[in-house]
């Protein structure tokens, strides 16, 4: 194993020609990027939920027939606006359709039930793979121009005492003979792993997989707004297959198991601006599917801006990865604030050999953290080490630029877990940067296995300057 932990080699040339490389991307590439993001625009119609019989206040009162009503006679009359008043709306599964803007007004709070009985199977993925598995709570297929904007509350009710236990770990609840994903999850990896055709992998109740709290499936036209989102079950806001999406102004809150934020998969042209981050996972987490799946698919995520969030707790602030056999390209991060000693990472890219895939052209910067536990960069290609799949499938990780970023308290500056055989993670920059608090500063860079190209260009570590480049 090599473990590179400082080494001063000033190579003038590779930090220019790095530097214009990033230039470009966002003097060029960002700009038409963001022209190919634009809102869906809705008729002015409204419909009302309390026209279609909808009560509120009454736990014993479910909703979604009358929400399900509504949502079906906007989308048939040519679309438009329904209205989720003031007040708890109980409810089970929800299901959008085209040209149906879901508007929750202040005060508004749709509270789902926890019995999954309420929620029917559907086709989704679950961790990037294909699969029929309870309704998420919010779901839509194959749409275009669809939304759920104002500000109100979706809550999931997710807790120790009904969703949560299902993943397994007793510190969620679980207890011995209990049902969860012990049993469903090795069945849908050991599914994907056989070639088994997706419609024979029909998961049920007993397999204990937990739904997302909205998961928006092969849509166009997308819009998520100003809504505050709670107690999911599992992920919180899945975009998957999706072309032009905007996600602006969000609250994400869930501090139970498997909880990211926010996950688009196989997603082109997406704008997640002005959210607010606070998860029991990554806070935003890129995907493009996993082994088999992700490789048949081939859809990589693609064209992402990530600009004015704010992350607390999670596992990292964005990520990408690990379900990433499709690969992605082209990220761009900015003006964003990250600071808690429960966040994990700043920047985090996971991948492992049954994955495969390229993952190429990050850029951050202006990036103010004021703490975080691991790293700010962190990019590790032997994550799930013992996952139980072909590992003939080397990734790929490239192209990466920081630049402008400040950091308080860490303990490592860059980590770095290659592979031992080959040099697939190259080409990484940190420039113009400054890493305070830093507590293994023997690591400013600390790296196990092979790499080449790192360039480290004006960067403080604790006071001090740091000049490296790996050729």
């Amino acid at each position: 194993m090599r473990k590179i932990y400082i080494l001063f080699i000033l190579s003038v040339c590779a930090v220019c020609l790095n530097a214009q490389d990033a230039s470009h991307a966002w003097n060029k590439i960002y700009p038409e990027i963001e022209k190919n993001i634009s809102a869906p625009v809705f008729r002015d119609a409204e419909y009302r939920i309390t026209d279609f019989n909808a009560i509120p206040n009454n736990p014993d009162q479910l909703n979604h027939m009358a929400i399900n009503t509504a949502i079906n006679t906007c989308s048939e009359e040519g679309g438009g606006k329904v209205v989720i008043p003031a007040g708890t709306w109980h409810t089970g599964g929800i299901v959008l359709k085209s040209n149906v803007n879901l508007h929750l007004e202040n005060g508004a709070i749709l509270l789902f039930t926890t019995d999954p009985q309420f929620f029917p199977s559907v086709l989704t993925r679950w961790e990037g793979l294909d699969c029929y598995n309870t309704q998420p709570l919010i779901y839509a297929y194959g749409e275009t121009n669809v939304a759920i904007t104002g500000k109100g509350v979706i809550d999931g009710g997710a807790s120790h005492e009904n969703w949560w236990p299902k993943c397994g770990a007793a510190k969620f609840g679980w207890e011995e003979g209990m049902i969860s994903q012990r049993t469903g999850r090795p069945k849908l990896l050991r599914w994907s792993e056989d070639n088994v055709p997706i419609e024979q992998r029909v998961l049920t109740i007993e397999d204990g997989m937990r739904p997302q709290l909205i998961n928006l499936y092969k849509c166009e036209n997308v819009l998520v707004e100003e809504v505050t989102l709670l107690r999911s079950p599992f992920w919180v806001l899945h975009p998957l297959m999706c072309e032009n999406v905007i996600i602006r102004g969000v609250t994400f809150e869930n501090d139970g198991p498997n909880g990211d934020g926010c996950d688009p998969e196989s997603c082109k042209n997406v704008l997640i601006e002005d959210c607010y981050f606070d998860t029991g996972d990554d806070c935003i987490a890129i995907k493009s599917g996993r082994n088999n799946d992700g490789r048949r698919w081939n859809m990589p995520s693609e064209n992402i801006i990530v600009r004015n969030c704010m992350m607390k707790n999670g596992h990292g602030g964005v990520v990408i990865g690990s379900e990433i056999s499709g690969g992605y390209k082209n990220l761009f991060v900015e003006n964003c604030k990250m600071d808690s000693p429960l966040l994990d990472r700043v920047i985090r890219i996971k991948t492992n050999t049954c994955r495969g895939g390229i993952v190429e052209n990050i850029y951050v910067r202006n990036i103010e953290v004021g703490e975080c536990k691991e790293a700010v960069l962190k990019i590790n290609l032997v994550y799930e080490s013992k996952e139980d799949c072909n590992r003939a499938y080397p990734p790929t990780v490239r192209n990466v630029y920081l630049e402008n970023i400040t950091s308080g308290k860490s303990k490592y500056g860059v980590l770095i877990t290659a592979l031992e055989d080959e040099a697939n993670v190259y080409n990484i920059n940190v420039s113009n940067c400054v890493f305070d608090g830093v507590s293994e500063t023997a690591y400013p860079l600390r790296v196990e296995g092979q790499t080449k190209n790192i360039n480290f260009t004006n960067l403080r570590i604790n006071g001090h300057d740091s000049m490296l480049v790996i050729k």
